[in-house]
């Protein structure tokens, strides 16, 4: 295995870990209007990331950077060719940032309403966003032979790569209510689960034709075969036992197998672009892999042994935190969101 090889994938592993985290993180923000019914219910419902939501996100800085030194050309084509929807995600992200840190400086009603909502939408954006960017990596994108976008916004809003928003906005926000029958109780715990299993089946409908139409809009079909290999097939398999646990209540198995179906997912889209990194829909030889888009070898080897170093750090502190605020919340525990 090269260093190009190996910061591919591990910026494929910071991806794994975002969507993982970041993803009910997303689910969360997109319930709470529905599941919260006063200031209470929300506040334990926003209780429930409040410790982690700001460090979830720290994956996805992490993995800009690794992009950016790793791999500039192919961070300065994205960037750039994805500018609009990146503003709009940014601009989603800082409204839902605000929201969390200023619903609590006013008890007025109407002014917790407000932010409530602005986590609401500052949550959906992002989610269905993330599907369509990564729907349009692998369809491929109008690059041309100096590396350059020369699409505008609306080739990005293709259909496949709307359906890929469609399956990722689902998908989160099942994995998000699985997430809140592990931290809740009560009613809102009975709310989750009832939550949880309608969100279910638009979720499998919705990945089942991402991935089916994706045999059509990408070369997925002639890079990973009618049998595209253990990663999405696993991924099918566990969305669809997830479906088993949850009408079972078993609220634990149900977390572990819908954040394996965005695990799997996750590997079986950075699986149809290697060598790529992105794919020109003008002609594929002039598309971005890991080698014409990355930095020298000196570079990658110094970044190689920073990451050897504080990467562990960094997995360790994560799963200490979420270890310290592992238990449920009652309505009786103190709020502070």
């Amino acid at each position: 295995m090269d260093l190009n090889t190996l910061w591919f994938l591990l910026i494929a592993v910071l991806f794994i870990g975002f969507f993982f985290l970041e993803g009910f993180d997303y689910g969360v923000g997109i319930l709470l209007p529905f599941l919260g019914k006063d200031d209470n219910q929300r506040r334990q419902i926003i209780n429930s990331i409040g410790p982690v939501w700001d460090a979830n996100e720290v994956w996805l800085l992490t993995a800009g950077g690794a992009m950016f030194a790793a791999f500039p050309n192919w961070y300065a084509t994205m960037f750039s060719g994805f500018y609009l929807a990146l503003v709009l995600m940014l601009l989603a992200l800082i409204i839902r940032g605000v929201a969390f840190e200023f619903r609590s400086k006013d008890k007025h009603p109407t002014w917790r309403a407000t932010w409530d909502w602005c986590i609401f939408v500052g949550s959906l954006v992002p989610a269905l966003l993330w599907g369509v960017a990564m729907g349009n990596l692998v369809r491929g994108v109008p690059i041309d032979a100096d590396m350059h976008y020369v699409g505008g916004f609306w080739n990005l809003l293709n259909p496949y790569a709307l359906l890929g928003g469609l399956a990722t906005l689902t998908l989160f926000t099942f994995h998000g209510a699985t997430f809140l029958t592990l931290k809740l109780s009560g009613d809102l715990l009975a709310k989750s689960r009832a939550f949880a299993k309608r969100l279910w089946l638009p979720s499998v409908v919705a990945i089942f034709l991402f991935v089916i139409s994706g045999y059509w809009a990408t070369d997925m079909f002639t890079r990973l075969g009618v049998n595209p290999g253990v990663a999405p097939v696993f991924a099918g398999i566990a969305l669809l036992a997830a479906g088993y646990f949850i009408y079972r209540d078993r609220s634990g198995w149900t977390f572990i197998l819908s954040g394996l179906t965005i695990v799997l997912s996750t590997i079986t889209l950075f699986m149809g672009l290697y060598p790529r990194v992105m794919v020109s829909s003008f002609n594929d030889a002039w598309s971005l892999t890991i080698y014409n888009a990355s930095s020298s070898p000196y570079t990658l080897t110094v970044m190689s042994w920073i990451a050897l170093i504080f990467v562990p750090i960094v997995l360790g502190y994560t799963i200490w935190s979420y270890w310290v605020f592992r238990k449920r919340i009652h309505s009786h525990t103190e709020l502070e969101y």
